[in-house]
């Protein structure tokens, strides 16, 4: 039923309701009919009208309705942007709202502007948050957590230092960490990359979650983050099962400093963001987000949307979940990292091998674990990416193996606390998924790399 969004207030981060809290222990056990609008440093393609190629383009119409269905959903979240690259061509696809205002609303929260932009200024960088009252949409340089979507810049940092012989695969937790338990010492770096190491997962500790529902802004030591688990053995023998595990990219993250003798936000600048020209994406440790950006809304039902923005400490996720990035840096980088822009073929030959395991939350299709890359095999073709869920947001981006066509989704509530929402989503992910693979791109069981090991 249509409900009414509260009056705007001038934002004030404060500590979330029980429930709120309750979503992020979850997240850390690891969106009227719609206007088109064109935002100053977003011009629409030329010949269109505004909302990205005609009304009458039918591809156009579908991936339209296909957000503003989502946002219109039962709880559903209060915004969605989707980006979308074909060839160097870049198409923005928004629903709902960037910030929940005194607009008209239909499911969860303000549902106005959909549309699309060209790839031509989007990001403008001249953005602040509305003062009106009123509702904006989402836009490309909007900033918004990634969640685990993280996890895919530590295996780039990590496979770019095997790249650069810093590295191995086969380089061990004994070798570079040899403070951490003996147990855990055979552990490998490949192993860690694709969730097959065993290691506990820190975020599942008692006494993490103890700190985390006491003080949700918590600053955490992320160095620090294995030592909740220290005391921990492996759940399995390293390499005989898959296991999704937040302690994996910590000691990722670890291992490349150690090889190194850098800080890991030092190397993501040097290996990543500045390769791949990413200006607006950063790893903070604390609560706060960079201006302009998505809020992020806990959407339990029964209970007015929550903004959960800048609740909780990037601290406790760190290497595993904590940068910031824009739809539009989002998009970039999982170009460059699925294709070829970042890594030798070699190293990518070795990150292209598959076990089954499903990314958190599963994304579309059929899904396969490589190292921080997921296959993902749709009834349109496959793609490779990452997906990720924390409170506030649930993200999907992928590429196809060449890097010339991207796509990602991101929606400003986690959704994976309601199934049937999150089959909307995963099926909405696949809609796009196809607008990108029409004429090109990888075709169903094609393209995969190399066997499974």
């Amino acid at each position: 039923m249509p409900r009414s969004a509260p009056a705007r207030r001038p934002h004030r981060p404060r500590r979330p309701r029980r429930s709120a809290v309750a979503v992020l222990l979850l997240a850390a056990a690891l969106t009227g009919p719609a206007l088109p609008y064109a935002t100053a440093g977003e011009r629409p393609p030329a010949g269109t009208n505004g909302d990205g190629g005609g009304h009458g383009d039918p591809e156009e119409r579908e991936l339209r309705r296909a957000l503003a269905e989502l946002v219109a959903a039962p709880g559903g979240p209060p915004g969605a942007i989707a980006v979308l690259t074909r060839d160097g061509e870049r198409r923005v696809y928004r629903a709902g709202t960037a910030e929940l205002g005194s607009g008209t609303t239909t499911g969860s929260g303000a549902k106005s502007g959909t549309g699309t932009e060209s790839a031509t200024g989007a990001r403008s960088g001249t953005g602040a948050e509305s003062g009106t009252g009123g509702s904006r949409p989402p836009r490309a340089d909007d900033h918004m957590r990634i969640a685990s979507v993280a996890k895919a810049f530590s295996g780039a940092v990590s496979l770019a230092l095997v790249d650069r012989g810093a590295l191995a695969l086969d380089d061990t937790l004994g070798k570079r960490l040899p403070h951490l338990p003996e147990d855990w010492h055979g552990v490998t770096l490949r192993q860690l990359l694709q969730h097959t190491s065993g290691l506990p997962d820190f975020s599942r500790s008692a006494r993490f979650q103890a700190i985390v529902r006491a003080d949700p802004r918590h600053r955490f030591d992320s160095r620090r983050l294995l030592e909740f688990v220290a005391g921990e053995d492996l759940a399995f023998p390293p390499g005989s099962r898959y296991a999704y595990s937040n302690s994996d990219n910590i000691a990722v993250a670890l291992m490349a400093e150690q090889a190194t003798g850098r800080r890991y936000e030092d190397l993501l600048r040097e290996l990543v963001y500045r390769p791949l020209d990413l200006r607006d994406t950063s790893l903070p440790a604390g609560f706060r987000l960079p201006r302009p950006f998505l809020h992020g809304y806990d959407t339990t039902p029964g209970e007015p949307p929550e903004d959960v923005s800048e609740a909780i400490s990037a601290s406790g996720a760190w290497a595993s979940g904590g940068i910031v990035s824009t739809p539009a840096d989002l998009n970039t980088f999982i170009g460059g990292y699925a294709g070829p822009a970042l890594l030798s073929p070699p190293t990518r030959h070795a990150q292209y091998r598959f076990v089954p395991g499903e990314s958190q939350p599963a994304g579309p299709g059929e899904n396969a674990a490589g190292l921080a890359l997921f296959r993902y095999e749709t009834r349109c073709g496959t793609v490779f990416g990452h997906t990720g869920n924390t409170p506030g947001y649930t993200q999907f981006a992928a590429a196809t193996r060449d890097g010339r066509r991207a796509v990602t989704v991101s929606v400003t509530s986690q959704v994976t606390l309601d199934p049937a929402l999150l089959a909307r989503l995963r099926a909405t992910e696949e809609r796009f998924v196809c607008a990108l693979l029409e004429g090109g791109g990888d075709r169903p069981h094609g393209g995969h790399g190399a066997p499974a090991a």
